[in-house]
């Protein structure tokens, strides 16, 4: 029996099914050398993974007898992941955030534990490792403000500020968006096992890597990237001058979304400082100053999907 004999309902979970093999098998082969953000471009070219894969197969005069390997290979791993409870969404998939997937760096796929939510209004809160008591206390007290305006709280559950934004969202009965920079069944901090668990159960738990990738310097700046992508904004409570919270900041500026920057980290970095002036940058010096421009954004109508139209214009 092929896809096209079944029902109409499993007839669409076995099409997301081959989708999903297809993408996997293609950013295992990587045709060409390609990269993986030259491969998730093709792909929504393509409108599918699916559609990619039978035109580069097309190209060539012999079948190659790899790729029925890879291709099991693909379907077996994918199996394997959704038994162990995890789910694994492409990029062409209606799950997949569409707010995310109108940045250059949107990941091919999420590996996910919870649930998502669609066209959710969210912002992100990030800042240092090694914060302070003060930026600590900041951290909470604007998550309990986003919770308040029933706004998802996204940060990178590592330790300090990440970590300080998530469990008051928790506390206050809100919805956190963990994005984490290792697989999803990796957990970085150590330590820190308990709150993704409690995270996955109360929001939704999100890796862009394959399921026990190790934590790299690389996949945290990919982390902010898509971080940046999925939210509606970014508040930086406290970071140093290489903090992955700068990076971030400087890419929420490149998505076109707002980013606050709180009086402590302009205070103390030179990048917060240069960032003053760029479109869509403003300083708070107090909760209420933070309150004031999160609901001047959400007082915005399609804010987000307007600056992101802007800024394709303008290139």
């Amino acid at each position: 029996m092929g896809p096209h004999d079944l029902p109409f309902d499993n007839y669409a979970q076995a099409m997301t099914s081959e989708e999903s093999v297809a993408l996997v098998a293609l950013l295992r082969d990587r045709p060409g050398g390609q990269t993986w953000t030259e491969l998730t471009a093709s792909v929504l070219e393509y409108g599918s993974a699916r559609a990619l894969r039978d035109e580069l197969r097309a190209e060539e005069l012999l079948e190659d007898p790899a790729f029925a390997a890879t291709t099991e290979e693909a379907r077996r791993d994918i199996e394997a992941w959704i038994r162990s409870g995890l789910q694994f969404v492409t990029i062409t998939d209606d799950r997949y955030p569409a707010r995310l997937r109108e940045i250059h760096q949107a990941p091919p796929f999420l590996f996910a534990r919870g649930a998502f939510h669609e066209g959710e209004p969210a912002i992100s809160v990030v800042g240092s490792r090694k914060a302070s008591d003060e930026g600590l206390r900041i951290a909470a007290s604007v998550s309990q403000l986003l919770v308040r305006r029933q706004i998802s709280v996204v940060s990178g559950l590592a330790a300090g500020i990440d970590a300080a934004a998530h469990e008051a969202a928790l506390d206050a009965g809100g919805r956190p968006v963990g994005v984490i920079g290792t697989g999803i069944n990796k957990t970085y901090p150590k330590t820190s096992g308990e709150l993704h668990r409690r995270v996955a159960e109360a929001g939704l738990l999100l890796s862009q890597f394959w399921p026990d990738a190790p934590p790299q310097k690389h996949t945290f700046l990919m982390r902010n990237a898509t971080m940046s992508g999925y939210g509606i904004a970014t508040v930086v409570v406290e970071a140093g001058e290489l903090s992955g919270a700068r990076a971030q900041a400087r890419m929420a500026v490149e998505h076109g979304r707002p980013v606050i920057l709180t009086d402590l980290v302009v205070g103390k970095t030179q990048w917060a400082k240069a960032l003053i002036g760029r479109p869509g940058v403003s300083v708070a010096s107090s909760l209420a100053e933070i309150e004031k421009e999160i609901d001047a954004l959400l007082s915005i109508p399609d804010h987000v999907s307007s600056a992101l139209r802007s800024l394709r214009t303008v290139a």
